[in-house]
């Protein structure tokens, strides 16, 4: 594949990458949000500490089903009719889990939502990097992850107002409620804006409709970029049958490792205790109701500002080199969070050790996995490879929020991020071990790296 040239349409590009990542925001949104009503619904529902769990974890069983058929379906339907699907889903699953009236009632519409997530999570990193040029792919494939932070931001904030309007008998009454419900909007305004863009151009070969894939590619990149592409695309998929037992031979085997090991420790690192449980975790080394939601607003913003260097910087310095430095940072984070924690007057440097650790992963093992996995997998089979690595991701995560309260109540907090710490210790050793270096490669110039048995870096 021919490297961009000056006919490089940056609108188009632009336009098309912030529309499927507008499917990361709702996905942070969405998990996000139960931060703010997880007090409010334990009292509501009288939930014990594993019920608390599966309050907040009942979605990740939905974003596992998303994930394990997002790729597949998108494989036969295509990218843009998943997402339009997926926000229907978001927007449906919002209101239900506002109206909901008892637990198995809000878990079953969380799980609705997860669906959604799963399969987003899945389609928009892999649209973007079906769409993108690739010396600024992982630029665009991280607008994913900068979007999915944003998300988590405005929702921070939309709990914070929301759990102001009233004390805490009203929160645990009606102000959750307002809380879950307040997702139906941005899903809406997101399949408007899905609405109007093309369909991935990868895919678009892959069934047969080239001209239609030329008609984008030349959009995106001029007559004489479109032509070479569109070559190269076709000999990759002439080499492809299709097949997922393709992953389980010669060099693809170890990419499939990769993908799924980097999904495992996108989550052990301990990622979503704090995201889901910050303003409970804040209470419990003495802050008081206002408080915590306070310094989880300051998580999500030096999660949303770290990410921007992520995003800045990750096709110039390469997406090993953020691994090992982000995951050195969030070791020492983490083993900091677990220091600080044994002590009730040790707030401010819990806050600071706690956003460290945000920093860290804002610009390293948050947003660098959904690059990699975007971009290791053959073209005929990345959304079902993709599936698996995501569907793992989503595994690991619902184990950790479910097995958080659980963890806490046996062994302490402390103990808890000392584990993380351990965790993300293991996951520094995989990057060094198996995780190439993918930055400037076009996806099948990756791919012929797989195939010659040796990683494409």
């Amino acid at each position: 594949m021919t490297k961009t040239c000056g006919e490089t349409n940056w609108l188009v590009i632009s336009l098309l990458s912030s529309a499927a990542a507008l499917g990361g925001f709702l996905f942070g949104f969405d998990t996000a949000v139960i931060s703010g009503a997880v007090g409010a619904l334990k009292l509501h529902f009288h939930l014990d500490n594993s019920l608390t769990g599966w309050a907040v974890s009942s979605v990740l069983i939905g974003c596992l089903a998303g994930a394990a058929i997002g790729g597949p379906l998108s494989d036969l339907f295509g990218r843009k009719a998943l997402l339009l699907a997926c926000a229907i889903v978001f927007a449906i699953s919002g209101l239900a889990s506002a109206f909901a009236g008892t637990l198995a009632e809000f878990a079953t519409a969380r799980i609705l939502g997860g669906l959604a997530i799963g399969a987003v999570s899945v389609i928009s990193p892999l649209y973007i990097a079906e769409a993108a040029p690739e010396n600024v792919r992982g630029r665009l494939v991280s607008l994913y992850q900068l979007a999915i932070v944003t998300g988590i931001l405005i929702v921070f904030f939309i709990n914070l107002l929301i759990q102001k309007q009233g004390d805490q008998v009203w929160n645990a009454a009606i102000g959750w409620r307002w809380m879950m419900g307040a997702l139906t909007l941005p899903a809406l305004l997101f399949g408007l804006v899905v609405l109007p863009i093309p369909e991935s151009p990868r895919w678009l070969v892959k069934v047969g409709r080239v001209n239609e894939a030329k008609t984008i590619l030349e959009r995106i990149g001029g007559k004489s970029r479109a032509t070479s592409e569109l070559a190269a695309i076709a000999e990759s998929l002439n080499e492809e049958q299709g097949r997922f037992c393709e992953l389980l031979s010669g060099g693809y085997h170890t990419a499939l490792i990769v993908g799924i090991g980097l999904a495992i420790f996108n989550q052990f690192g301990g990622i979503n205790a704090i995201m889901y449980y910050a303003p409970e975790i804040f209470k419990s080394v003495g802050a008081g109701r206002n408080s915590a939601f306070e310094q989880t607003v300051v998580i999500g913003i030096v999660n949303l500002l770290f990410t921007f260097v992520a995003v800045g910087f990750v096709d110039r310095a390469g997406r090993r080199f953020f691994l090992i430095i982000g995951s050195l940072v969030q070791i020492l984070a983490l083993v900091f969070v677990g220091v600080f924690i044994r002590f009730e007057h040790a707030q401010t440097l819990l806050l600071v050790s706690i956003l460290l650790f945000i920093a860290a992963f804002a610009m390293a093992m948050g947003p660098i996995p959904w690059i990699v996995i975007s971009e290791i997998f053959p073209t005929k089979v990345r959304g079902k490879a993709m599936s698996v690595a995501i569907f793992i991701l989503w595994f690991s995560d619902f184990l950790v929020s479910q097995t958080f309260p659980v963890l806490v109540g046996h062994f302490g907090i402390a103990a808890t991020f000392f584990f993380y710490a351990g965790c993300s210790a293991v996951g520094l050793i995989f990057v060094f071990a198996l995780v190439p270096e993918t930055k400037g490669k076009s996806l099948e110039e990756i791919e012929h790296g797989w195939r010659k048995h040796k990683p494409a870096g």
